[in-house]
C-alpha cells in the first residue's frame, strides 16, 4: 500500500485522489477474497496492478492508442498524425502481433515503453527524425500507438490489441463509412468500455469517400450508435488521412489532451470505477444486521443446555446441601451423609478448577448432547447468521453462515473444557458454616461431658448407697442433667435451624456457579460463533468502504 502511494505521488500532487480509490479498490480486493467470486476479484486486482505501475512510470506522456478494423485506415492515420511515412524510417509496419509506436519527448519514456512491451525496433521518436529548430513541441509528452487490427484473423493479434487497450491512457478508435456499425467493435470494446467514455474518442476516416451532404448524418449514425452503447458524449471526427481532411483539428485534440495531464489519472479511475462497479453489483451496498444481545443470548442459552449447565448448576445445590448439611448437622447422624456419593465427583467436578489443573483432568462425565439439544444450537446459530447478513447479497450470506458453523465441530469440547475448568465455588464451606460446626462440637462435648458427670453420679451412689452426693442445680434442675439434655436438644435445634440455612447457601451457591458457567459458555460462544461472523461482517464492511472509496 505504501509502494502504491508513494507511485502515485506525482498525479496526486495535482489534486487527484486516484491514489486513494486505487487503495479503495486493493483493499475491497483483499478484504472480499474467499467470500466474493475469484474471477471478479482477480479482474479487479489486475486493475489495481495496472494502475500501480501506470501512477509509478512516466506523468508526462500521454498513451495514445489507435484501434480499430482492417481497413479502416489506422496507418494512414497514424502516419498522417505524426507527419511522417513510418516506412521511410526504416521500420515496416508489423505484421505479426506487434505495435508500433512514436514518441515526442523521449526523456523518461523507455520505461513506460517498455511497460507497453513495445519492441525497440518498433519505436520511433519524433523529435529525432527532425531538422534542428523545428521540433514538434505541440505534441510533447504524446506516446501514439498503432495497434493490430482488432478484426485480424491472427489470435496474437486479438492479444495484442485486448492487452493494449487495457494500458492505454486514451484511446482513438478509427472507424470507416462501410465497417462502422459492425457489431465485432461496438459488442467487444465500445460497449463494455462506456465507464471510459471521458479518456475515448472515435474517428471516421475515409470521410472523403462520403458526398459531403451526407458527411453530417452518417457522423450523427456514429453517434447514435455510440449512444446505443452508452458512450454519451463521445467526440467524433470526420477525418480523411489520406487527403489530410480534419487531421490538423485530430492532432490539435490529442495534443491538448495530453498537454492537460489528465488522460493517464482519468483512465486509471476509469479503470478502477468499472472494477469497483463490476464488485459492487456482486457485494452489494446494504447496511449489515447487527449481532443482537437477544439472539447472542439466545444462542448461550441453547449451548448451556447442550453442555449440560442445568445439570451441574444442580450438582453443585445438592452438593453444598450435603457438605454444609454434613458440617453443620447433629455430628451424631451427620456422619451418614458421607455414604451418599456427591453429585458433583459422579461428574468428575468435585476437585475445581485449581485441582483440574493440578491433575491434568479435563473431561467431565456430564451427559452429552441429546439430538433435541443438538438441533436447538443448530437452529440459533443459523437464525443468528441469518438475522445479520438478511440484507447482504449471497456471496456474504453463504460467508456469514459457513463462518457460523466453521468451529461447531469444537464446541462439545470447548464447552466440557470450559465446565470442567470453571471453579464452582463448592471446595469451601462458609464462614458461618465453620461456626456452626464448632458450636456444634461443643454441645456435643457439653452432652458427653453431662452424661459423665451423671454416670459418675449413679456410679457413687451405686458403690456408696447412704451417701449423700451433692448435685449442683440451676433453676431447680440438676447442671448434668441440662448438660445433657441441653447439649442434644441444642444440637438438634441447631441442625435444624441451620437446614434453612444451609439451602439458602446452596442456593446461592448454585446461582454464583450458574454465572460463572454461562460466561465461560459466553467466552466460548464468542470465540468459535461469534468472532467468526464478526470477521466476515468486517470483510464485508472493509469490502463495502474501500469500493465506495474507489467509485466516489
Amino acid at each position: 500500500m505504501t509502494s502504491l502511494i508513494e507511485g502515485a505521488k506525482r498525479l496526486l500532487s495535482r489534486g487527484s485522489d486516484v491514489g486513494a480509490r486505487v487503495a479503495g479498490l486493493e483493499e475491497a480486493v483483499e478484504a472480499g477474497r474467499g467470500r466474493l467470486p475469484d474471477t471478479e476479484l482477480d479482474r479487479a486486482a489486475g486493475v489495481v496492478a495496472r494502475a500501480d505501475r501506470r501512477l509509478k512510470l512516466s506523468a508526462d506522456h500521454t498513451v495514445v492508442a489507435l484501434a480499430g478494423a482492417t481497413g479502416s485506415g489506422k496507418s494512414s492515420t497514424f502516419n498522417a498524425i505524426t507527419g511522417l511515412d513510418v516506412s521511410a524510417v526504416g521500420v515496416r509496419r508489423p505484421t505479426t502481433s506487434w505495435t508500433t509506436a512514436c514518441v515526442w519527448g523521449e526523456e523518461g519514456a523507455s520505461e513506460l515503453l517498455d511497460w507497453l512491451e513495445i519492441a525497440p525496433r518498433h519505436r520511433v521518436v519524433r523529435n529525432a527524425t527532425l531538422e534542428v529548430g523545428r521540433e514538434d513541441l505541440s505534441m510533447q509528452g504524446v506516446v501514439l500507438l498503432d495497434l493490430p487490427d482488432h478484426d485480424s484473423t491472427e489470435v496474437s493479434h486479438h492479444l495484442e490489441v485486448d492487452r493494449l487497450v487495457q494500458l492505454a491512457d486514451l484511446l482513438v478508435w478509427v472507424l470507416d463509412p462501410q465497417k462502422y456499425a459492425d457489431a465485432a467493435i461496438h459488442d467487444r470494446y465500445l460497449a463494455p468500455l462506456k465507464t471510459h467514455k471521458d479518456v475515448m474518442m472515435v474517428v471516421l476516416n475515409q470521410i472523403d469517400t462520403v458526398p459531403p451532404e451526407r458527411r453530417e448524418a452518417m457522423i450523427g449514425d456514429v453517434q447514435r450508435l455510440l449512444a446505443a452503447d452508452g458512450l454519451y458524449d463521445v467526440p467524433v471526427r470526420g477525418i480523411s488521412a489520406k487527403q489530410g481532411i480534419g487531421v490538423d483539428e485530430l492532432r490539435r485534440e490529442i495534443s491538448e489532451r495530453a498537454a492537460a495531464k489528465k488522460a493517464a489519472r482519468s483512465r486509471v479511475e476509469a479503470d478502477v470505477a468499472a472494477a469497483a462497479h463490476a464488485l459492487a453489483e456482486i457485494s452489494g451496498n446494504a447496511e449489515p444486521g447487527k449481532l443482537g444481545k437477544e439472539r447472542v443470548a439466545g444462542l448461550n442459552d441453547a449451548l448451556a443446555d447442550a453442555a449440560g449447565v442445568p445439570t451441574v448448576v444442580a450438582a453443585v445445590e445438592k452438593s453444598t446441601r450435603m457438605r454444609a448439611g454434613r458440617a453443620t448437622g447433629w455430628p451424631v447422624v451427620a456422619w451418614v451423609t458421607k455414604l451418599k456419593p456427591d453429585p458433583l465427583k459422579r461428574l468428575h467436578l468435585d476437585l475445581g478448577a485449581a485441582g483440574k489443573i493440578l491433575t491434568g483432568t479435563s473431561r467431565t462425565s456430564i451427559p452429552e448432547a441429546t439430538a433435541v439439544q443438538r438441533a436447538r444450537v443448530d437452529s440459533e446459530v443459523r437464525e443468528l447468521a441469518d438475522e445479520v447478513s438478511g440484507e447482504l447479497t449471497r456471496p456474504w450470506q453463504s460467508a456469514i453462515r459457513r463462518a457460523s458453523v466453521s468451529h461447531l465441530d469444537d464446541v462439545g469440547d470447548r464447552l466440557d473444557s470450559s465446565l470442567a475448568s470453571t471453579d464452582l465455588g463448592v471446595e469451601k464451606l462458609p464462614v458461618w458454616a465453620g461456626v456452626v460446626r464448632a458450636l456444634q462440637w461443643a454441645l456435643i462435648l457439653t452432652a458427653i461431658a453431662g452424661t459423665v458427670w451423671l454416670g459418675a453420679i449413679f456410679g457413687l451412689a451405686f458403690l456408696s448407697p447412704n451417701r449423700d452426693i451433692p448435685v449442683p442445680e440451676w433453676q431447680g434442675f440438676p447442671v448434668p442433667t441440662l448438660m445433657l439434655l441441653g447439649g442434644v436438644v441444642a444440637g438438634l435445634l441447631l441442625a435444624l435451624v441451620c437446614r434453612f440455612l444451609v439451602a439458602a447457601t446452596a442456593k446461592s451457591r448454585a446461582r454464583a456457579a450458574d454465572k460463572r458457567l454461562r460466561t465461560g459458555i459466553s467466552t466460548v460462544t464468542d470465540e468459535l460463533v461469534i468472532a467468526p461472523i464478526q470477521a466476515e461482517l468486517d470483510a464485508y464492511t472493509k469490502t463495502r468502504d474501500g469500493l465506495r472509496t474507489a467509485v466516489k
